[in-house]
């Protein structure tokens, strides 16, 4: 096999015409030029410079090789110059997945921002099927961060945590409601309304039944939607109040009217999920930043 070093060192004695020049450029003696020519001719299994005068000259095998060296010479220095945009967060590629509501509040921003920093990196969305739970692709490697919505404090086994956003529930209520006219109700005045659900078993629900067992009640859920769109029309028609997420709300029905909740304020946690070990990727470290940029935005 040949080797690429010495390859180099041929094109630097036929770039300089003799040996005593090359070794000069190299810092190497002739000596040490000559013996790497010697090996790389053994190699080779075919003499590659011939003397002129008190210079040298390629054979056409050691032209051949000289060209071959200029070719993986720029490559290489190519490749260094590509590891250093990658190190230095210039360059590189982003797997992120991210749930219906955190993509026009978060994601889209947070994006702008890196592109605008960073335009070199590329980042691959892919929105997310379960929305609480998008874990296994982070630890799995298949992506390099989720967005999710959890509890704090919980702890995960081989991924990291990073709290976004606390993204407070908000109440639905038809036009016309006997509350309609506050500019925010507390969360028992709505113990004896029925409720359209908004939400899927899990870290949003929890949210908000957690909430209402702090003031003595369980809602009544007259209709479950499982959709924030789908609830307002529910709500619009008469049947219910509902809870939706401020990053939920992004449009609005014409029937309903939204209104703050206090005492307390039912919180759902948006959470950024990176694998526990992965190694350090300063495109992840920037876009992570522009998320926590695009979460106090907000």
């Amino acid at each position: 096999m040949l080797d690429v070093r010495r390859m180099q060192v041929l094109r630097a004695v036929v770039g300089n015409g003799s040996v005593t020049g090359a070794a000069a450029v190299l810092g190497y003696t002739p000596s040490a030029v000559s013996q790497q020519i010697a090996a790389l001719e053994k190699e080779a299994g075919a003499a590659l410079l011939e003397r002129v005068g008190r210079g040298v000259r390629p054979t056409a095998a050691g032209l051949l090789l000289t060209e071959y060296a200029d070719t993986i010479g720029r490559q290489v220095a190519e490749a260094e110059t590509a590891l250093a945009d990658l190190l230095a967060g210039r360059t590189g590629r982003l797997g992120v997945r991210y749930f219906a509501t955190a993509g026009a509040g978060l994601v889209a921003p947070a994006v702008a921002r890196l592109r605008e920093a960073h335009p070199g990196v590329r980042i691959e969305l892919k929105l997310t099927v379960d929305p609480e739970d998008p874990l296994a692709e982070v630890r799995e490697g298949r992506a390099d961060l989720a967005l999710r919505v959890g509890r704090e404090g919980r702890q995960d086994g081989g991924v990291r945590l990073l709290h976004l956003l606390d993204d407070p529930y908000l109440a639905v209520l038809p036009r016309g409601h006997r509350l309609a006219g506050r500019r925010s109700v507390r969360l028992e005045e709505l113990a004896e309304e029925a409720f359209v659900g908004s939400e899927w078993p899990g870290p949003c629900l929890d949210a908000q039944l957690d909430a209402c067992a702090v003031v003595g009640f369980r809602p009544r859920f007259a209709v479950q939607s499982e959709d924030y769109v789908t609830a307002q029309g529910f709500v619009a028609a008469g049947l219910g109040v509902s809870l939706v997420p401020r990053l939920g709300l992004g449009s609005r029905h014409p029937g309903v009217v939204v209104r703050e909740v206090r005492d307390p304020v039912p919180v759902r946690a948006i959470q950024a999920v990176v694998r526990e070990t992965a190694p350090a990727q300063p495109a992840l470290d920037a876009f992570i930043d522009a998320l926590r940029g695009a979460a106090e935005a907000r």
